[in-house]
């Protein structure tokens, strides 16, 4: 996408606004994306603006940015409904629910329409069918597939199974986003120990012998192994919100972009150890290491404590982060009130030293404690 600054822009911002919904109607979402910027080159933060880019960059699979700019349409006008829908629909298909559904919860309260009742529905929905305990399932590479009769039996008759291509390579027609949320890598930080009962399923998909075989009642070896697979697919969504990927990296990036633009040179030793202690606190949460993250934040954010202002410009934003990943790595534990707590400082800070971004973040979290432990009347008004 060009930058709107390195070009002379020869329109106004309703012909750029027009012209980029005449193009996301046409399917042309990156050229819709470019017109809708080019508007808000000349018309900074217009908040219906920022809310057409953020649908354009959802249809493009581009997650983050999609969030973002819906976020920031929040941010003069909380109560702005188109944002709040926008930045719902963003959280449901990044597989975040629970705060998905938090946000059709506040934009129903403030526009009972359709839209709103209907992402509820489908949020609940989605939760309702993904909450469950993996551990209850753990496969064992004995060729044995018995104990997937009962589920597949249940589940024959409502639902056929997806063909083993589709399921093992995003097709041709298939959106960006879709292939990227099943990419190996964020698959394998997802299941955990599961990820290798799932290569193992995959693999005996290879072996057209068996899966022509049949078991008791008529089903078929792969209709069993099939079952399977798309449990661990299914839930593999649900329990992505579980450990918010998206948002820790995200702010990572913005702390990592802040420094090196407010110091406008090679990061220092200080710089290095820091930007270096915050991805692997992230790389911790991220791979199961609840507790590890925990530890490496506070013994961080003992040590950023000790330092002045001139050591660290930046030093109040980094301890609100800091904070926010403590709270992160609390919530994982199960120390939910300890979590509160400190997403809390985090929000303390963050309006202290007037910092929207991060006062968005903390709010976030808060309300995500508050979903988690089933408070979401409270969850809503945060």
């Amino acid at each position: 996408m060009s930058d709107p600054e390195g070009e002379t822009l020869r329109s106004t911002f309703p012909s750029y606004m027009a012209e980029g919904e005449r193009l996301y109607l046409c399917g042309e979402f990156s050229k819709a994306a470019q017109s809708f910027s080019n508007a808000l080159y000349l018309q900074d933060g217009d908040k219906n603006c920022l809310v057409a880019r953020s649908k354009c960059f959802l249809k493009m699979g581009d997650l983050e940015r999609s969030l973002k700019d819906a976020e920031a349409s929040l941010q003069s006008d909380p109560a702005f409904c188109k944002g709040i829908l926008q930045k719902a629909e963003t959280l449901y298909t990044m597989g975040d629910f629970e705060f998905a559904l938090v946000f059709y919860h506040r934009g129903y309260k403030l526009r009972p329409d359709r839209e709103f009742r209907v992402g509820i529905q489908k949020a609940q929905e989605a939760i309702n069918n993904s909450v469950g305990s993996p551990s209850s399932i753990k496969l064992e590479n004995k060729g044995d597939l018995s104990f997937l009769s009962k589920q597949a039996e249940n589940i024959k008759a409502q639902q056929k199974p997806q063909p083993m291509k589709h399921l093992l390579h995003p097709t041709k027609g298939e959106p960006k986003w879709k292939a990227s949320l099943k990419s190996e890598k964020t698959v394998r930080q997802l299941l955990g120990e599961l990820y290798v009962d799932k290569e193992y399923l995959e693999k005996l998909l290879l072996d057209e012998d068996l899966i022509k075989g049949t078991m008791k009642g008529g089903l078929t070896v792969e209709d069993l192994i099939m079952t399977g697979i798309n449990y661990l697919d299914t839930h593999s969504n649900f329990w992505r919100q579980q450990k918010p990927i998206y948002a820790r990296e995200r702010d990572r990036k913005l702390m990592q972009e802040k420094w090196l633009r407010d110091h406008k040179r090679r990061p220092s030793q200080t710089a290095h150890y820091i930007l270096k202690s915050l991805e692997d606190i992230d790389m911790l949460l991220t791979s199961g290491s609840a507790e590890g993250s925990l530890q490496k934040a506070e013994k961080v954010l003992k040590k950023v404590l000790e330092w002045n202002k001139e050591e660290v410009p930046n030093k109040d934003e980094l301890v609100g982060n800091l904070y926010s990943c403590i709270g992160n790595a609390q919530i994982e534990l199960g120390q939910m009130e300890a979590a509160l707590q400190s997403h809390r400082k985090d929000l303390e800070i963050a309006k202290e030293y007037d910092l929207p971004d991060a006062k968005s973040r903390a709010l976030d979290n808060i309300g995500r404690v508050f979903a988690r432990v089933g408070k979401f009347q409270q969850a809503i008004d945060t």
